[in-house]
């Protein structure tokens, strides 16, 4: 391996691990304060017509995909794997999502972090069970 080529997994793992924290940080700034309470009842862009609800729906599940897929091969390769595969889980719609993500936001370290960022930007801390 060169240092060109090493170089360059370098700036690779640099600019997938900040547009990661900024994804992250978007989403867990965005969602409602009960998202992982037990009584929040999801109801996906409620206020638009069908077909933008739906496109919107595809999209997002779409680009959670493509960034699940992306956090496998960067698994293998240079990049934030792990965090680019939790952020794409967290786009998509898929059974069995909830629970796993309220395991992971649970605990008191990240609870910690993502409640600051939320008062940062005005936002109220999550409610949780």
């Amino acid at each position: 391996m060169t240092w060109n080529a090493l170089f360059l997994w370098a700036i690779l793992f640099l600019v997938s691990l900040a547009i990661n924290f900024v994804v992250i940080a978007i989403v867990m700034v965005k969602i409602p304060a009960n998202y992982f309470s037990t009584h929040y009842k999801q109801d996906f862009r409620p206020h638009t017509s069908w077909l933008t609800r739906w496109g919107t729906l595809i999209a997002k599940n779409v680009a959670g995909l493509i960034l699940f897929v992306l956090g496998i091969v960067m698994l293998i390769g240079p990049g934030q794997g792990i965090l680019s595969i939790l952020t794409g889980i967290i786009l998509m719609d898929i059974p069995g999502k909830r629970p796993f993500e309220a395991r992971l936001i649970k605990r008191p370290p990240v609870l910690a972090v993502i409640n600051k960022l939320r008062t940062r930007y005005g936002k109220p801390p999550l409610e949780l069970d």
